[in-house]
């Protein structure tokens, strides 16, 4: 078997973290290809090694003395060369990255150093070879990952090695320039690195054991998720879930690679699988919830609205004509809604009402303002009848106005509007229904046997 395992910040940010990751990639020599991410926080009030970079980089191209916040990053890393015990210096690291931000490199630069330096620490600690990922993982002139390069340069570049290190995060565009993948993409370097290794599982460590079915700030102790597939994933993402970034799952669905999210500080713990498609039942009928607020709703309506070509085309070729994406569209017979982000709508509102009118000649059009969008999410709502019943009931009961629903031809997802007002109340109800009465109604059976 061959593991490609990743691990973020929070599991590297001290070398009490690193002994925890080092225990868990020794334990298994499958667990042949590492992804580190930089240092994250070791405390509450802590700042984050990416965060320290780009404030040192602001500092160097604003033409200011950054060399008191360069040292305080190195005291980072040597705090944990030190406590690893290894007899490693970065001095050579730290000089070419004062060169580098003197003459202006980048932001991308600047932040991808995070990664490379704990790559190296990581690669010394586990006697791995290091292999930097500016020299397989390639972006385009537009700075556009270049999928299928990376895929062939980087499998025959593991080929040379049995176990390695290869730092999340950044690769290169044409000309060796560091380019960056978004916020948390080391996630990305490990699904990566799994295609391109033909590994059996991608191990992402991390923080938290697993999924959770909804958000931990909204319910008490919600329950872990066991098996999501990616389509799952990816609706939950897309709603704000962020256990794992969202674009990591593609690299992965392509072989067939499942994703395995566990906890560095419980290791024990099974964690959350995703897979491509699994026989396995949901132990609920939901997989899970998610949401965010801040939209607007534009109310469109006028007669006959279903017998007139392209009127939806025309609606939304307005939003387009404003830079402006829509989330949903729920529709009826004169009726068609348009939910789009308010920060977005707000500054260009009178300009889309006016468009509309030109465009299509509404009878009536109105806005709503703050309202939440919530998806509830799950294979299991395909086999179980009354889902969106249940939903209606349980939102009835908390005294919630559902101000829309909108279902997938899928039947994977069911999208409710509420009030932002409303919008914790209703993940509270909506998890209750499903999940909380579930385990209560599984405790009273095992009680009257």
């Amino acid at each position: 078997m061959k593991k490609v395992v990743k691990f973020g910040g929070s599991s590297l940010a001290s070398a009490q973290q690193f002994q925890k990751a080092g225990s868990i990639i020794r334990a298994e020599k499958s667990r042949r290809y590492v992804i580190p991410s930089a240092p994250g926080k070791r405390f509450d009030k802590d700042i984050k090694v990416t965060d320290m970079l780009y404030e040192c980089y602001e500092t160097a191209i604003g033409g200011k003395n950054f060399d008191e916040k360069l040292k305080k990053i190195r005291e980072r890393y040597d705090e944990i060369i030190e406590g690893l015990g290894l007899t490693l210096s970065l001095e050579k690291e730290f000089e070419q990255i004062h060169d580098f931000f003197e003459k202006g490199a980048g932001r991308n630069y600047a932040a991808s150093r995070g990664e490379y330096l704990n790559g190296i620490i990581m690669a010394a600690y586990l006697g791995f070879d290091f292999i930097d990922a500016a020299e397989v993982i390639f972006f385009d002139d537009n700075g556009i990952f270049d999928a299928e390069k990376t895929n062939k340069i980087l499998s025959e570049r593991l080929k040379k090695s049995e176990y390695a290190v290869i730092p999340g995060f950044y690769g290169s565009m044409p000309g060796g320039k560091i380019k960056t993948f978004s916020r948390g993409g080391s996630d990305i370097t490990g699904s990566i690195v799994a295609r391109a290794a033909k590994a059996d599982m991608y191990e992402n460590w991390t923080d938290v054991s697993g999924f959770l079915v909804t958000d931990p700030h909204l319910v008490e102790n919600p329950e872990p998720i066991e098996t999501i597939t990616y389509r799952e994933l990816r609706e939950l993402a897309y709603m704000g879930a962020s256990v794992l970034h969202d674009e990591a799952i593609f690299p992965v669905r392509s072989e067939g690679i499942p994703i395995n999210i566990r906890n560095t500080n419980d290791p024990a713990a099974p964690g959350t699988m995703i897979v491509e498609s699994t026989c396995k039942k949901p132990k609920y009928t939901i997989t899970g919830i998610a949401g965010k607020q801040g939209f607007a709703a534009v109310n469109i309506e006028k007669d006959r609205m279903n017998s007139e070509i392209g009127f939806g085309r025309k609606v939304l070729s307005v939003f387009e004509d404003s830079g402006i994406s829509f989330e949903h569209i729920p529709s009826g017979i004169d009726t068609m809604s348009v939910f789009v982000h308010q920060s977005e709508f707000e500054e260009k509102e009178q300009k889309v009402l006016a468009g509309i009118h030109r465009a299509v000649r509404p009878d009536y059009l109105e806005v709503e303002s703050d309202l939440a969008l919530i998806a509830v999410v799950g294979r299991g709502m395909r086999s179980t009848r009354g889902t969106a019943g249940r939903i209606f009931s349980a939102l009835a009961h908390a005294n919630i106005n559902i101000r829309m629903i909108d279902q997938g031809s899928s039947e994977l997802n069911i999208i409710i509007g509420v009030s932002n007002e409303d919008f914790e109340a209703a993940v509270r109800a909506i998890y209750d229904i499903f999940v909380t009465l579930c385990l209560l109604e599984f405790s009273q059976n095992v009680i009257s046997k």
